[in-house]
């Protein structure tokens, strides 16, 4: 999967992995839905096809005050990172963020069919405080909504049982006849 890109999350992995503090899949605005939240993917580090998705909002003085108070109360925030997404302002709501496969995930494409991508400075900031928060998860700490370890488990269960299984390729079968 490429670096620096948006992805959407499919409904298949709700319904996979229900956790109601994942963030919902779907906005319904004015009676449709929205294909919402987009996120940012990055690779995990001990199982690369494992990739960690940051759910992107544009509820930007939202999450600048929530960031103000948890700066007052804990001297740092890096469950909330802030950049530039086409041309607007957004939130990487780390605290949110879960464990994916590729399988669940669309590209989010332009409307001349290109990925959309972010800027590389905002990635790599995304990924260091996302890997450091997660490192403080794995000590026990609540600071990710979800549960993801569970998820992260059973998609490591997925990988391996997809490694042992391989299905059936069928586009390698010869039409021609025996001689």
């Amino acid at each position: 999967m490429p670096e620096a890109q948006l992805y959407f999350l499919s409904d298949q992995y709700y319904l996979d992995f229900p956790d109601d503090k994942l963030m919902k899949n779907k906005d319904v605005i004015d009676g449709v839905p929205h294909s919402r939240p987009c996120f940012f993917a990055f690779s995990d580090s001990k199982i690369p096809e494992i990739y960690w998705i940051v759910p992107i909002s544009s509820k930007y003085e939202k999450f600048k005050l929530i960031e103000k108070k948890k700066i007052q109360k804990y001297g740092k925030c890096n469950t909330l990172r802030f950049g530039t997404v086409l041309g607007r302002e957004t939130v990487f709501l780390i605290q949110n963020m879960c464990p994916s496969i590729e399988k669940y995930l669309t590209a989010y494409i332009d409307r001349n069919d290109q990925p959309i991508r972010i800027d590389n400075r905002i990635a790599a900031d995304v990924v260091k405080n996302a890997r450091e928060v997660l490192s403080i998860a794995k000590r026990g700490a609540k600071v990710i909504f979800p549960d993801i370890f569970k998820i992260y488990y059973s998609l490591g269960e997925q990988l391996k049982f997809e490694k042992s299984n391989p299905a059936p390729d069928h586009l390698c079968h010869s039409t021609s006849k025996a001689p």
